[in-house]
């Protein structure tokens, strides 16, 4: 474990060091992109560890051909599982399935793969270990934020003390709850779904008893859709919970044991690995940038989960960064290519990911028996018509919007 460093070991080469807020996914992949190019980073993670929570588990096509640029993505298929097709179903027999395989022209992965997100973290924090120009200080909670023309400075503190880091620009890669967001004067405009998510995992065996079922399922129901997604060992089942329930019933024995019955009922209770809670947002950062400073992942946007976009949205965030980062640090690029980050990156977030998942919770949940039955019909046309469902699997696949977003540069 890294501990907190004084001042004068982030003074050297500031007007090359970039300062990064945050080792997960996105904050580990911009520090590795820029490594990679010989750029000096420093990477400030509040935990004092890697955290070993599950979070996000699906890892796009398009992501894990940009991951393949550090070689993790070969290791990720093999600490995960390799899904390579995804199903819309309901509970009276109705599916409409798709097949990865029919993106095969167009990705070196076509298929997702589920693989918890701390196993990436661990991958990227082990490969940046072995540059000296790049380090990574655990248990640094980001505690102020300051700018001139020429560089920026963050404070720190943490169980070693209080610490301070200066670098050429910032990367706020922290979080939804992010400080350097807040540091910065940047809001999150959009709302907050009043009910939550619950995902609880199982190792119980439910191909055995649907027939048919994929790795990767979405269950429309209006009184309780479901998604059962399947992870190494494990199936994770992400089911609505009320408003108006409070955290302790949620996250009890007997309430989890009655709403995953309702997926199935079997006999006897199912053992239950993990479970939490996950709040529910659609929101978009009023601004990306603000001077040296840029927002990256949760810290840029948060959407529902039911479509596997935001930690893949993250890392692309990160990717494009990153590398415009290196070109002007480079020389390669004037400073007026980083305006081009926002203007490539919020759109996708604004009125592609939202749009996305928004429809994917509205089809699942609605009670409308003319929009199910829409939504149905639409569905099995696409599934049914070649070209229409390799668009379609194009969008949910992010493959789209790394195009449209290279497009808009």
């Amino acid at each position: 474990m890294m501990t907190l460093h004084s001042c004068s070991a982030y003074m050297t080469n500031f007007n090359q060091r970039v300062l990064i807020a945050g080792a997960g996914p996105v904050g580990l992949v911009a520090a590795n992109v820029l490594a990679d190019a010989g750029i000096p980073v420093s990477v400030f993670e509040a935990e004092t560890a890697l955290p070993q929570t599950l979070r996000a588990s699906t890892f796009q096509p398009s992501t894990l051909d940009l991951l393949s640029r550090f070689g993790v993505s070969r290791r990720l298929i093999e600490m995960g599982l390799v899904a390579p097709r995804m199903q819309y179903r309901d509970r009276k027999g109705w599916m409409a399935e798709f097949d990865f395989g029919i993106l095969s022209d167009v990705t070196h992965h076509p298929y997702r793969v589920q693989c918890e997100q701390y196993k990436l973290n661990g991958l990227l924090a082990e490969r940046l270990r072995k540059f000296s120009h790049a380090n990574i200080t655990f248990g640094a909670r980001i505690k102020a934020v300051s700018q001139d023309s020429e560089q920026v400075k963050v404070s720190f503190s943490g169980p070693g003390g209080e610490g301070s880091a200066t670098g050429a620009w910032l990367v706020g890669a922290d979080g939804g709850r992010s400080k350097v967001r807040d540091e910065i004067g940047v809001s999150l405009g959009g709302f907050t779904w009043p009910e939550r998510f619950l995902v609880a995992s199982t190792p119980f065996d439910f191909p055995a008893v649907i027939p048919d079922l994929c790795e990767v399922s979405y269950f429309a129901d209006p009184e309780q859709w479901f998604f059962l997604l399947r992870v190494s060992g494990l199936w994770r089942v992400m089911m609505p919970i009320g408003a108006e329930d409070t955290e302790a019933d949620v996250l009890s024995d007997g309430y989890i044991q009655q709403r995953l019955h309702r997926v199935f009922d079997k006999a006897g209770d199912y053992e239950i690995i993990h479970r939490t809670i996950y709040a529910v947002h659609q929101r978009v950062a009023n601004s990306y940038r603000n001077g040296r400073v840029f927002l990256a992942g949760d810290a840029a946007h948060l959407n529902n989960p039911l479509g596997g976009m935001g930690m893949n949205g993250g890392v692309h965030d990160a990717f494009t960064l990153a590398d415009q980062l290196v070109a002007v640090l480079k020389g390669t690029a004037d400073e007026t290519t980083l305006d081009s980050y926002e203007q490539r990156r919020r759109p996708v977030a604004l009125d592609y990911v939202n749009t996305i998942t928004i429809a994917n919770k509205r089809n699942l949940e609605t009670r409308d028996p003319i929009e199910q039955r829409a939504w149905r019909e639409e569905m099995t046309r696409i599934s049914g018509d070649k070209q229409l469902a390799k668009e379609y699997l194009l969008k949910v696949s992010m493959i789209s919007s790394l195009r449209g977003a290279a497009i808009a540069a």
